[in-house]
Parts: C-alpha cells; structure tokens; sequence
C-alpha cells in the first residue's frame, strides 16, 4: 500500500481488530501463567482479584500501544498490511504474502537458535526453573508472537522512529536509517529488560549472568523481529515471533 493510502486507514477501525489480537494474549497469560507464577506466594487478596487487575492494567497498556502505532505509524512509513487491508476491504492474502516468506524463515531459524541457546548456553539458575516451569505454547504463540509485538514493536518502536523524525529530522522526508535502526535496537533492549521481573519471580534473585542473557539473548531477537516489522511490516514481525516459539516448543518434545 502506498504512504498516503495508509494514513486514509480509519484509525478507530484499524485500532480494535490490533487491540482485539493483543487480548487474546493478554487473557491466554492470565488464565494460565499468572496462576502458575503465583502458585506459591500469599497473596493478601484472592488471586481472581489480581487476575482481574492484570487484566485491566494489560488491557490498558496494550490500548495506548496499539494506539501510538495507529497514530503515528503512517507518518514514518510503518505498516500493518494485513490488518490494515481488513478493515478497508482490502485483500488481507495479498497484504500477508510478501510478509509471510521472510517471517516464516525468520521465524524458523529464530527458533532453532532459541531452542540452542536455551538448552546449551543458559545459565544454571535459569535451567533449573526450565525443568519445572514451561509456558504454555498457546501463551507462548499468541502472546510472544503477537501482543508483545504490538506493545514493542507497533507501540514502542513506532513512537521512538517518530520522536527522532520529529525532533532530529524535523519531518523532513522519510525516517533515517540511522534513526529506525536506533529504535529498533532501543525497543530490543526494553523488550529484553521486560522479561526480568518474571526471571526475577521464578529465579528468587536475579544474578548478573541471568540478566546478561535475559536481556542479551531477547534483545537479539528482539533486533530481528524490529527489522522485519520496518522492512516488511507489523505480521512479518509476529510471523516470526510465534514461529520461533513453536519450533523452540516442537524441538524441546524431540
């Protein structure tokens, strides 16, 4: 689709179909991890209450993300295709078909990689907590694979190519390069960093080993998946992701 036939997309109709995706694996998370995480801590309230108020507070989250990329993504040259041609009547097998190839290969070395390295390179506190804590690979595919990618990659990564086109371009003509790759490799390090608090929870104490590879190995995938989301757009990212846990899950069974 062409920049300016972007920027017609409705904005509230682009807006729900994404926040109705992130949801899915909002509520996938919090019917099956958010118990298994709080199985042993006391809880000063019963845990439907803490459910529900994860519920609310991710819900929110993934609204002001999902509207940060529907805002300003088409004033730097981001995209969502796919979700972009269902809500103008587009055909959605044209938009995903220059995604699906890059995402699916991506995605399928990711996964072997991911499988690798958490077998063979992770630390010996991490280990441990992976023979007897494993994600369920529906959670894994639809909230790794897709809400994570709306909240860093469609929300986070577009506002930061936005401020540095905005304040540093002074929005003359198309995002740098310099500057995409910067927001790519910044929202990677976030992405990394967002998965300490759950290393924390499970590991008890959070080692600087653990925290070099917790942020290490997902900020590199995070770096992959930010490069496919500006060359390719949003589904080409979430391809990947969700197939990288599901190659990592089929190989672990193997």
């Amino acid at each position: 689709m062409r920049a300016n036939a972007a920027a017609e997309t409705p904005r509230l109709r682009l807006s729900l179909p994404l926040w109705l995706a992130g949801m899915l694996g909002v509520v996938v998370v919090v019917v099956t991890v958010l118990p298994q995480l709080l199985r042993d801590v006391a809880l000063p309230v019963p845990l439907w209450v803490v459910s529900l108020a994860s519920l609310a507070q991710s819900a929110l989250l993934v609204a002001l993300a999902v509207w940060s990329g529907v805002a300003l993504a088409p004033r730097v040259g981001l995209r969502a295709p796919a979700f972009e041609a269902a809500v103008t009547d587009r055909s959605i097998a044209s938009a995903l078909r220059p995604q699906f190839l890059p995402g699916l290969v991506s995605g399928a070395l990711a996964g072997v990689a991911l499988f690798a390295i958490g077998g063979y390179a992770s630390p010996a506190a991490l280990a441990e907590v992976q023979q007897r804590f494993t994600l369920p690979i529906l959670a894994r595919v639809l909230y790794g694979g897709v809400t994570e990618e709306l909240l860093l990659r469609w929300g986070l990564m577009t506002a930061l190519v936005w401020l540095a086109w905005r304040l540093l371009q002074r929005r003359r003509g198309a995002p740098r390069a310099l500057y995409v790759w910067l927001a790519i490799v910044v929202s990677a390090l976030l992405f990394g960093a967002g998965h300490l608090p759950a290393a924390a929870m499970l590991i008890g104490e959070l080692t600087v080993d653990v925290v070099l590879f917790v942020v290490g190995v997902n900020a590199a995938f995070g770096v992959l998946f930010g490069y496919l989301f500006w060359r390719y757009g949003l589904e080409a990212a979430m391809i990947a992701h969700a197939i990288a846990h599901g190659v990592s899950y089929v190989a672990g069974l193997l």
